[in-house]
């Protein structure tokens, strides 16, 4: 049996949006998932180790991408990098995120 692929789920703060995602996709089939914020306040920062780790990583918003991508850009290549376009207007695991979530990372999965 071949190894999980790993995802990673950035936000701002790590409270709402990437860890639902993270808890969404956490049984999929062949799949590892972790998440992190890239605000300073962050509950969980996002580390280079983190980066490093990630096959595919996902943001929630374009000014997550720049933020990553200036912050650990030699560290994206050779992943995969998604924005799914989901504002911070959810609570954790509200269904309406979760039923986005699938929606929207779906063509990816398969």
């Amino acid at each position: 049996m071949s190894r999980p692929r790993r995802m990673l789920f950035l936000c701002s703060r790590r409270r709402l949006r990437s860890p639902a995602a993270a808890a969404v996709f956490a049984d999929h089939p062949g799949w590892e998932t972790d998440s992190a914020g890239l605000a300073d306040d962050a509950e969980t920062p996002l580390s280079g180790g983190q980066v490093a780790w990630a096959e595919l990583v996902v943001v929630m918003e374009p000014v997550h991408r720049r933020r990553l991508r200036a912050r650990f850009g030699a560290l994206l290549k050779g992943r995969q990098l998604i924005c799914l376009d989901i504002p911070d207007r959810y609570d954790y695991m509200q269904p309406e995120l979760v039923q986005l979530l699938r929606r929207r990372l779906a063509p990816q999965l398969r």
